[in-house]
């Protein structure tokens, strides 16, 4: 990495790497939490499975219309002042919650979640490129895979302590034991479970305001592309046109697909739990988590020793494509899965087909990581445009868990996980070949 001139020269990684990881594990835990909300406003709220997604819509769509706009922002700004910008953004988001718990207001809480995604838009757009760019690129995949490590660690905590500060004593409660109540007993738990979202929202909101601040004054050093924007120059003659790239879009083409498999492992477990009667489901988002920490340790530990970036990647399309094929055949009466894996721990066992969809973490894990890297490849002064358009990729986020609410509602929770099949087959295209086509 190259720094101003007027800031530190050739400075050490570390205090970058610290500071990026805290915004990893921010947004890692803003992000997991909507494993345990979706389910929780569909009590509050009295949704249909399909509409409750519409809480994973507003929040991944924002990724779609405010990418480019914060990418104009960034080059205005800077990155360190668009990462506290971001924060900043997403504690607004976290206020709006109060009031839309006090009415019980879908659009407000829709509207909240579109802030915070609109403040998690600039924080990625501009943390992703800062972890490719500030280190040799042949390693940028493992600076990636510590900070996936954050973010999915901070994913697993996300939903227990959503069950701890806001459920409470309703840990067990689920959309059908909530139905079931006499009307004037159930409006008086669904304002008691509305209520609770009060206090932790506006703790997050603090914090986030506080590190934003942090971070503004912190020694944290701009990325200077201009040199690399030269030897880009010199070597592709770019046009103008960020769609030069074919090894960038058709990575924007495979994070779509990726977003749109990992939220779906990650946000509809809770609602496959509570379909089968899993106690406990509002938390199940945790299990899909602790997988793609596992993944991400397994990918510090096996590239480049012992596997490529591109063949991890390949196994990790290829395990998700026989996961996948194996959730609507697996026998809901039997826990033998989870009982070989970690049953043995004392760790209450799950259900097979929900073992499965945990299991999909595991094989999403190394995706993004390696994603980023070859897609980023030689932009140069391209590189925040293009992070913007892979930040856009995010957008299978709000899509694909969509399609999956309106399929399920045909052909059954279970069955409609078969739509993600297609999604790890373009993913396995670009492992193999898509991010080596350098030109149309």
């Amino acid at each position: 990495m190259t720094t101003n001139p007027q800031q530190q020269p050739a400075s050490s990684p570390l205090l970058p790497m610290v500071i990026i990881g805290t915004l990893f594990f921010v947004f890692g835990f803003i992000t997991w939490l909507n494993g345990a909300l979706i389910p929780f406003l569909q009590i509050v709220c009295q949704l249909s499975s399909t509409e409750a997604l519409l809480i994973a819509f507003s929040f991944y769509i924002a990724y779609v219309v405010m990418a480019l706009p914060m990418s104009y922002v960034l080059n205005k700004i800077g990155y360190r002042n668009a990462m506290s910008l971001g924060l900043a953004l997403i504690a607004g988001g976290c206020l709006l919650f109060v009031p839309a718990a006090e009415a019980q207001t879908f659009l407000l809480f829709i509207t909240a979640q579109f802030v915070v995604g609109s403040g998690l838009t600039i924080l990625q757009t501009a943390s992703n490129p800062y972890l490719v760019k500030i280190g040799p690129p042949e390693s940028a995949a493992v600076r990636i895979s510590i900070m996936g490590l954050l973010n999915k660690g901070a994913g697993w905590l996300a939903p227990m302590v959503f069950t701890v500060l806001v459920l409470g004593e309703f840990s067990g409660v689920t959309a059908q034991s909530v139905a079931a109540l006499p009307d004037a007993e159930r409006q008086i738990q669904i304002q008691s479970l509305a209520d609770s979202l009060v206090m932790p929202y506006i703790s997050m909101a603090i914090a986030l305001i506080v590190l934003a601040v942090a971070l503004r004054k912190s020694s944290l050093p701009e990325l200077n592309l201009e040199n690399e924007d030269d030897a880009l120059q010199s070597t592709t003659q770019p046009t103008g046109s960020i769609l030069q790239f074919p090894q960038l879009v058709l990575g924007v083409i495979a994070l779509f697909f990726y977003v749109g498999v990992e939220v779906i492992a990650g946000d509809t477990i809770g609602l496959a739990g509570s379909e089968l009667g899993v106690p406990g489901a509002l938390g199940l988002t945790s299990y899909t988590m602790a997988f793609m920490v596992i993944g991400y340790l397994l990918g510090l530990v096996l590239i480049p020793r012992i596997l490529t970036q591109h063949q991890l990647l390949m196994l990790s399309a290829c395990m998700g494509i026989v996961l996948t094929l194996c959730i609507p055949f697996a026998n809901a009466d039997s826990h033998a899965i989870s009982s070989l894996l970690w049953g043995w721990t004392g760790m209450a066992t799950l259900p097979n087909p929900i073992t499965c969809i945990a299991l999909l973490g595991l094989a999403n894990a190394i995706v993004w990581p390696a994603i980023w890297p070859l897609a980023l490849e030689g932009l140069g002064q391209f590189t925040a445009r293009g992070s913007a358009l892979l930040i856009m990729g995010i957008a299978g986020g709000a899509i694909l868990p969509m399609v999956f609410g309106l399929i399920s509602d045909r052909v059954g929770v279970m069955n409609a996980y078969w739509m993600t099949i297609p999604c790890y087959g373009f993913i396995l295209f670009y492992a193999a070949k898509g991010c080596r086509i350098k030109r149309w």
